[in-house]
């Protein structure tokens, strides 16, 4: 069955016919073909599986997981693949990454959406760990839906990620997170993840080894 599903989660995948100019992979989700151009010179440009799975969750199960008129936030978008699909599902999407990653995720967003979204998104810089009041007050944001696909990796802003989360999810916000484990860090980062949120697994793809997560503060998971 894993493979079966991962065979069909990657087939939402395709390349032009055609090289040209601009590099591009396509992608068919929520009824859209969808053109994501990428940078292979950066991790936060390139579109990882672990999207491909995210995207394929919030397809598969729209009813169970309803984005229309939701305020979804997704941390790391990188090309800004998760962030047009919840945007084509319906929901109102703030899409975030570092300052130099924001020119080719307006565009994605921008090229895949307009015209084609009840909520047009946007695209917003979050450095994880800074100015987080500043630019997102937990007085006035609140979030339905925290989205991330694979933000942890081997890097060193692990606290700072998880302080992100803190800052950002409120009571009866739902974590979507899908990671696939590469080194050791990624088990620590999660048991430290479970200090603050009950986690479950929702998918898991062994042949990917990727896991996709749904998660919520402490004892609220079942309120």
């Amino acid at each position: 069955e894993d493979e079966e599903i991962v065979a069909e989660i990657m087939g939402r995948r395709f390349f032009p016919d055609l090289i040209a100019y601009k590099t591009w992979e396509g992608f068919h989700f929520a009824g859209h073909e969808i053109r994501i151009t990428e940078a292979t010179d950066c991790y936060g440009a390139v579109v990882w599986p672990s999207a491909l799975v995210l995207c394929y969750f919030l397809e598969t199960n729209s009813k169970q997981c309803n984005l229309v008129d939701k305020n979804v936030i997704e941390i790391g978008a990188g090309t800004g693949l998760v962030s047009i699909v919840a945007s084509l599902l319906g929901a109102f999407v703030t899409a975030t990454d570092l300052p130099e990653l924001l020119g080719n995720l307006q565009h994605n967003v921008l090229q895949n959406t307009k015209q084609k979204c009840k909520h047009q998104p946007c695209v917003k810089e979050l450095s994880w760990g800074i100015d987080l009041e500043k630019n997102f007050p937990r007085s006035s944001c609140h979030f339905d839906y925290i989205m991330a696909a694979d933000v942890v990796y081997h890097h060193p802003f692990l606290d700072e990620l998880l302080l992100t989360f803190d800052h950002l999810c409120k009571n009866d916000t739902v974590i979507l997170w899908a990671m696939k484990f590469r080194l050791e860090n990624e088990n620590r980062f999660v048991d430290r993840f479970q200090t603050l949120f009950d986690l479950e697994i929702i998918s898991n793809f062994p042949s990917l080894n990727i896991a996709l997560y749904k998660a919520m503060r402490k004892g609220r998971m079942k309120a």
